[in-house]
């Protein structure tokens, strides 16, 4: 039996999908096959030796400590586009509440609530809340992956024009693309020229703070800039100084720390983005077939420390998966401890991502412990499984 720890509440829409004559899920193990978590934060968390893959429901990792993992031939998963259209509808919540007060005008609303002629009032004070539409506005989405792109496609259907900046753009993410968005050739191309800013790039060592004072000042004034990727990627003094001189307008972010509370222009969300029973569902049936594939083919799909790869496995197929570090010789100190051991490749892949390599090894013979164990032993081979 497979053994899944779950370390949050997981959607029972994605548990169901593991066999329970196959699988044991629970939320305490001391030996896990297999992880599926949400935000649980796992850097203090000791990993034991039986676990091969963690899956996380939910597009970021940061609470997950990748290299580590990496080490030790653990394979980590994402769920990358699951929760895209739950955030793309509250970027465009977060785009209508900036550019009409509208939360200003409910609690407004809600104050005069003991006062005589509620209707008159309302007619009398509702111009102090006025604002603007998004038809004929510019849009500028930096990042372009699943949930930008549902960003941008739906803003063109509201009336805006769109530019697009993402100098990592996948073909895969292109053809999700209308061809009505405008491809901007720079980063400052792009903030020069937009009313609106949506940022849906990923919280890296070069991407953290890359909004701020520098970039503020390339905007036009009174922009209007939606956060629903990372915190960390706006630099919060330096916003707040942008708020207060008039660059930025508002600022909408779904990451709220202390010191960005109570400032006028900044409307703060609990981190609602992926918060519906929706995404909850999608994110975790795909990290549970991610992990289900893992475990019982080998294969590798939405991993964020491993290659993609994925090769068919044969129903009475013998297959050995190799990890290793990606240095010369390895193939072949692979296929020649095979060789020795009168067994025959039937299949292989071969796949890497910087510094790690990952084999799919179908074979013909008999797979001995000694055979694995030997397999284990040559320089640079980090973990080795039979499928």
């Amino acid at each position: 039996m497979l053994k899944i720890q779950t370390l949050n509440q997981i959607s029972p829409k994605g548990l169901d999908l593991f066999p329970r004559d196959k699988y044991e899920v629970a939320s305490e193990f001391t030996s896990p096959d297999g992880i599926i978590l949400r935000s649980f934060k796992m850097h203090d968390m000791e990993f034991p030796s039986s676990l091969k893959a963690i899956a996380r429901a939910g597009a970021g990792v940061n609470n997950i400590p990748i290299d580590r993992c990496s080490e030790k031939g653990i394979v980590v998963f994402n769920t990358p586009g699951a929760n895209a259209n739950a955030v793309k509808e509250l970027v465009l919540t977060g785009m209508l509440i900036a550019s009409r007060d509208i939360v200003g005008g409910v609690e407004w609303v809600q104050s005069i609530k003991d006062k005589e002629d509620v209707a008159k009032l309302v007619e009398k004070g509702k111009s102090n809340f006025a604002g603007n539409e998004l038809k004929g506005k510019t849009l500028g989405v930096i990042g372009l992956g699943a949930i930008g792109a549902m960003v941008a496609n739906t803003a063109l259907e509201l009336g805006m024009s769109v530019i697009g900046y993402d100098p990592y753009l996948s073909v895969e993410a292109a053809w999700e693309l209308s061809s009505d968005i405008q491809k901007a050739t720079g980063l400052e191309t792009l903030l020069s020229q937009v009313d609106y800013i949506s940022i849906h790039v990923p919280l890296l060592d070069s991407t953290k703070d890359m909004f701020n004072s520098k970039t503020f000042a390339m905007m036009k004034d009174g922009v209007k800039i939606m956060n629903f990727a990372r915190g960390g990627l706006v630099h919060n003094d330096n916003i707040k100084e942008a708020i207060s001189n008039g660059k930025v307008s508002c600022y909408v972010t779904d990451f709220p720390t202390a010191d960005i509370l109570g400032v006028k222009g900044i409307i703060p969300i609990p981190h609602l983005g992926a918060s519906t029973a929706e995404s909850e569902e999608n994110c975790a049936i795909m990290a549970t077939k991610e992990l289900k594939d893992y475990l019982e083919n080998g294969n590798i799909r939405n991993s964020v420390n491993f290659p993609k790869c994925y090769l068919k496995k044969k129903e009475d197929g013998k297959r050995i998966t190799v990890s290793n570090r990606n240095v010369p010789n390895i193939i072949s100190e692979l296929t020649k401890v095979l060789a020795n051991n009168s067994i025959n490749i039937c299949d292989m892949l071969n796949k890497s991502r910087g510094d790690i390599a990952y084999n799919i090894i179908d074979v013909n013979g008999d797979i001995t412990d000694s055979l694995i164990d030997e397999l284990k032993s040559i320089d640079g081979v980090i973990a080795v499984r039979v499928v």
